[in-house]
């Protein structure tokens, strides 16, 4: 482990429980950033692709209606992640 992720997680070892709980929180929020920059990434390589082969774009509402089932989909499993624990 590099000394900096040491000093790193000492740091956060000696802050109170709801200070470590804000940390976690925002690793959480950069993780999710980081896949969402990723698929953009992938999606933007494969827009040419797509877009030779005829496949029509997205409406603004068709989009929505995959990013509300994705986020449904991710709500469930959370919800019978913690019914489980």
């Amino acid at each position: 482990m590099p000394a900096n992720a040491q000093v790193l997680i000492e740091k956060i070892q000696a802050l109170p429980p709801d200070r470590m709980a804000e940390v976690e929180d925002f690793v959480d929020f950069l993780a999710a950033k980081t896949r969402r920059l990723a698929a953009l990434d992938r999606l933007l390589a494969i827009a040419p692709a797509l877009e030779a082969a005829g496949v029509p774009p997205m409406s603004e509402d068709e989009i929505q209606a995959e990013v509300d089932a994705v986020r449904a989909e991710r709500r469930q499993r959370r919800s019978s992640l913690a019914h489980r624990s």
